[in-house]
């Protein structure tokens, strides 16, 4: 049974790479939909959820019982190397042709905090501190701030059973308290936050079959629209509003326990953000293109103690509209 409780240390990070990416929206360009998803916000609903189920064997439900509380810290950090020609035509004659490489870098450091209101029911809150490094040939910063607080709630209908997997669903209200991408001087500035309002529902399953553990997930997310902006855009345009796209993610992964104390992890997570509509100030409106990115993480976990588990992950970008590739830590902080 021991080998159980050290796989709950490898889902602990397979999902929460899972959950980070299916929150997004996509954003007004691409190169903001790959800052949305190099963002961490340490959203960890999937996380405890699965943890819990792994390591509790005296329960009838995988959350934490009633009354009790889980105090978490995430860190993450994610790298973004892109290249992005710029080309204008007049008359059919090539008047401006030049590449621009941009490289980002994102830190986040996240606290999240769960409560049990009844044995099959848990509220959960993320408050995620931002640092963001941005380099072109043109533009150079740094920001640091508040990101997207997350409220959220999980529900576990059914009770554990030995034959069947472990289902619980979950629903996550992300707050814009984060500096707005829509409300920044272009080519000025760097935002930590989405800028918009967006609610996410999801479901999430495991099993064990010992020393192996199976785990899935699937979420939507809707953003909520954006008015009464006046951001200007590169090209003497100015941006009113925004109706950010709907978003569904799915991933899938194992958990295998190499020993009573650790455990390694390997996770799938795709997303797929549907097109954006931007509004202009002179009436006229454009769309951005369906983003589509995928994340392979690797993950290792080592248990100091029957209840501190120590959780690293690397991730690696599989498409143009990834992270490069991300770095991930988990540390429980009611030792």
């Amino acid at each position: 049974m021991k080998s159980l409780l050290i796989l709950s240390t490898a889902l602990l990070f397979a999902a929460s790479s899972q959950a980070q990416s299916t929150e997004k929206a996509a954003a007004p360009s691409k190169d903001a939909a790959r800052e949305a998803l190099a963002k961490q916000d340490g959203d960890s609903d999937q996380t405890a959820i699965l943890k819990a189920a792994l390591s509790a064997q005296d329960k009838q439900y995988s959350l934490i019982r009633k009354g009790k509380m889980a105090l978490t810290y995430d860190f993450g950090y994610a790298y973004i190397g892109a290249q992005q020609i710029n080309a204008r035509f007049a008359d059919s004659t090539l008047t401006l042709f030049n590449i621009q490489n941009t490289r980002s870098h994102t830190v986040t450091n996240s606290f999240s905090a769960d409560y049990g209101l009844r044995d099959n029911m848990t509220a959960n809150v993320v408050v995620p501190l931002v640092s963001k490094f941005s380099e072109s040939e043109t533009f150079s910063g740094m920001s640091n701030g508040f990101g997207d607080i997350s409220l959220g709630m999980r529900w576990q209908p059914l009770a554990l059973s030995r034959d069947m997997p472990s289902f619980t669903t979950s629903t996550t209200l992300r707050l814009p308290t984060g500096r707005s991408p829509f409300k920044v001087t272009a080519g000025q500035g760097l935002s930590t936050g989405s800028g918009y309002t967006a609610l996410s529902l999801g479901a999430n399953t495991s099993k064990v079959m010992d020393p192996v553990a199976l785990f899935g997930s699937v979420s939507l997310t809707l953003g909520a629209p954006v008015r009464h902006l006046s951001q200007k855009l590169n090209d003497n345009a100015t941006l009113t509003g925004v109706d950010p796209g709907a978003s569904f993610g799915f991933g899938m992964g194992f958990a295998y326990a190499l020993s009573y104390k650790v455990s390694t992890t390997v996770s799938f997570q795709e997303t797929i953000s549907a097109k954006t509509r931007l509004i202009l100030a002179d009436g006229k409106t454009s769309q951005t293109s369906t983003q589509t990115s995928g994340l392979l993480s690797l993950g290792l976990g080592v248990r100091a103690a029957p209840q501190t588990t120590f959780n690293v992950s690397v991730g690696v970008g599989l498409g143009p509209d990834a992270p490069a590739f991300t770095l991930g830590l988990n540390i429980p902080l009611n030792f």
